[in-house]
């Protein structure tokens, strides 16, 4: 699906729902964690609150202005790139109190999209308040720097997993995002991924067919259990290991 510029911005799909940052469940894990009493609230109050987003509805699309950027409240997206054919990259899965629309700084437009892989909601935060607030608010900018430095550290991530063999990209994926789920208070080892094998191995920069025989012989090994999109974890001390040997076992390539 390519969004013809469809995505409304931040207050066209504002809710009258308003929850504060004080008071969010996610908030130990988002953008930014160390903000207590009245800089909380100030940065609480330029913040906005959309309405869901429903599965395959777009956030931003490339193109679009950078006004803001966003910290997701519940669900996921997916960003990605497209090439001149047409072909879909993408480029990150995004879970709860993870930013997304950094990709744009310093080009003051979004070079790809964001849409959600499932209901979501999110929190979009005006880049000239933000300014603003930082300029009077030191942790402010300090988390700022953060958030732009581990989105810096996260492309890094991808470009060294995409030169792994198959079957450590594969498990490295899924180690990485157990640890995020743990972080987020959910199980590390059982959990519901949002995105499609497809999806994944798009991200991974392999084939569905690659991905989908990798999860058969993780399976048949012990490694793991699947269920449609639920994942168990059965054997993390072998997984890891996939990740630092050179895999020749289950290699597919």
């Amino acid at each position: 699906m390519i969004p013809e510029n469809n995505a409304l911005s931040p207050s066209g799909r504002c809710s009258r729902e308003r929850i504060n940052c004080r008071d969010c469940s996610i908030r130990p894990h988002c953008f930014p964690a160390n903000l207590q009493g009245s800089e909380l609230q100030q940065l609480d109050g330029i913040i906005l609150r959309s309405r869901p987003l429903q599965k395959g509805e777009p956030l931003f699309d490339a193109g679009t202005p950078l006004h803001y950027f966003h910290a997701v409240r519940s669900g996921a997206l997916k960003t990605y790139l497209l090439s001149r054919e047409g072909e879909e990259q993408i480029t990150g899965f995004h879970l709860p109190g993870e930013i997304l629309g950094l990709d744009g700084m310093g080009a003051s437009s979004h070079p790809g999209f964001a849409v959600a892989l499932e209901t979501s909601m999110v929190c979009s935060i005006p880049l000239a308040r933000l300014e603003e607030l930082a300029g009077s608010i030191p942790h402010l900018r300090a988390e700022l720097l953060w958030v732009m430095s581990a989105a810096i550290h996260a492309d890094h991530q991808q470009l060294r997993l995409t030169r792994k063999p198959a079957a450590e990209r594969l498990a490295a994926f899924l180690l990485e995002l157990s640890q995020r789920f743990l972080l987020r208070g959910y199980s590390a080892q059982n959990f519901i991924l949002p995105m499609s094998r497809c999806e994944i191995a798009n991200y991974l920069g392999l084939t569905s067919e690659t991905v989908s025989r990798l999860f058969t012989r993780y399976r048949d090994r012990g490694l793991v259990e699947i269920r449609g999109r639920e994942v168990l974890l059965k054997d993390v001390q072998r997984l890891q290991q996939l990740c630092g040997l050179c895999a020749a076992a289950l290699a597919d390539e």
